[in-house]
């Protein structure tokens, strides 16, 4: 049987719609993009060519799977993050564009001594893929970044995408729970830790639920029992004037987590929205010691 590559990607786009898929179209052209090694921009240019017969195997197989509700980034192992691409592992979840508020929380609060070409020591906490820490070495060729998880699985990738991403000689890592096995001074600490609460993971969507590991997703009882750890441990650790604290929450969690770090002897603390205008992060900045 003999298919283009146009009549492919309508038929993977109308599969996906009827079945509910909000990103039909987009999910079609990655997909399809993937097998035939092009960037997903170029789909519409190549349309008329004939794909073949490992082709059409290869797109049906992805179909499947997406329509399975395997999600995209996981049918494909890599997730696009910052403009960078990332491996992905059974041990880390798919950084998310939500998070790119807080690469640019983080951007924003060490400007001016990136502009200086002041050194700068990064802890990122929970890192995963390393989406977090890679994109701020990317952007801060002044700093130097050590990144924790407790899954070797997960630090394992986020080491491979660093050496991908042109910035491993600036990165290293080290499996621990928080920050149970370091000590400051840092100049940043950032996080995106569990927060979701146990009572609501059985809601979530079955993309996220079904291939995320739970070990990222769960929060605790009220979502917040990461935070009552890293923001005590990060004001200890962190440098004098200056050192902040920046981390991901959950869209109804400002206040609470932004009480946590006054708890904590933080003294200058703000909440930062996202595109779609919910709450996404929290910057906590110390002030002396």
């Amino acid at each position: 049987m003999s298919e283009t590559l146009g009549a492919a990607c309508r038929r993977m786009r109308n599969a996906l719609r009827d079945a509910g898929f909000a990103t039909s179209d987009l999910d079609a052209r990655l997909l399809a993009a993937d097998v035939v090694g092009l960037d997903p921009n170029r789909i519409v240019l190549e349309e008329s060519r004939s794909l073949s017969a490992e082709e059409i195997s290869r797109l049906n197989a992805h179909l499947e799977a997406r329509l399975s509700h395997r999600p995209v980034g996981r049918i494909l192992g890599r997730r696009e993050f910052w403009g960078l691409e990332f491996s992905l592992s059974p041990e880390t979840l798919e950084p998310r564009p939500d998070t790119e508020t807080l690469v640019e929380s983080a951007l924003d609060l060490v400007g001016e001594r990136a502009r200086a070409q002041v050194p700068l020591r990064i802890l990122d906490l929970g890192t995963g893929t390393g989406a977090i820490l890679i994109s701020l070495l990317h952007e801060l060729p002044n700093a130097w970044g050590l990144a924790s998880d407790i899954q070797p699985g997960a630090l394992e990738t986020a080491r491979r995408n660093a050496v991908a991403n042109g910035v491993g000689d600036r990165a290293s890592f080290v499996c621990m729970s928080w920050m149970d096995a370091v000590s400051g001074p840092w100049d940043l600490i950032v996080s995106n830790p569990p927060y979701i609460r146990s009572a609501v993971i059985d809601d979530l969507d079955e993309d996220v639920r079904a291939h995320d590991p739970m070990l990222a997703l769960d929060g605790g009882e009220d979502g917040l029992a990461p935070y009552r750890i890293l923001v005590r441990q990060a004001f200890e650790a962190l440098g004098g004037e200056g050192g902040a604290l920046v981390l991901e929450i959950g869209f109804d969690q400002g206040r609470e987590v932004s009480d946590l770090c006054r708890l904590a002897g933080f003294g200058n603390v703000m909440i930062r929205r996202d595109l779609a205008g919910c709450d996404r992060v929290v910057v906590a900045r110390r002030q002396g010691r």
